[in-house]
């Protein structure tokens, strides 16, 4: 564990490799959204955002998945990094679904191929690169409050 986390409840710490496979997951998801148009499977997709948001990472569907099947496999992680800045990105993503859906399901069309867009982006970029944008985001809103974030 990185000591930059000494001191740190555990239930705020979690495996890296957890958001990552849940932005892959994501990106499937919304991928097929967005070249389906499906405003019922956006929708679903943001309900998992908002479960991560609000509840937390471990109780996200993509979290337990991860924990239950993957990470079994994985072993322990070398590190692990604070919870807020992806639980932050899950509520960045929730905002997304939620016009998305609104776009998709009432209109206009153009907000939900927008919304959805957008979130497949910041998806795909955690999925393929490890480059979270929400979490830069806290991180940033984190400096610009004059707080130092703890990396990790």
């Amino acid at each position: 564990m990185s000591d930059a986390f000494v001191g740190t409840p555990a239930a705020a710490v979690i495996d890296p490799r957890g958001p990552r496979f849940a932005a892959a997951v994501t990106t499937v998801v919304l991928a097929v959204s967005l070249v389906t148009g499906s405003g019922p499977l956006l929708a679903a997709q943001t309900l998992v955002f908002a479960v991560g948001a609000l509840l937390g990472l471990r109780y996200s569907p993509y979290g337990l998945l991860y924990r239950a099947v993957l990470r079994p496999r994985l072993g322990p992680p070398e590190d692990v990094e604070d919870e807020r800045p992806p639980r932050f990105a899950q509520a960045v993503g929730l905002g997304f679904g939620v016009l998305g859906t609104i776009g998709y399901l009432v209109g206009p069309v153009w907000l939900g191929i927008a919304a959805c867009a957008g979130a497949l982006a910041a998806a795909f970029l955690n999925a393929a690169f490890g480059y979270c944008l929400g979490c830069e985001l806290y991180l940033l809103a984190v400096r610009l409050r004059g707080a130092e974030p703890d990396r990790g």
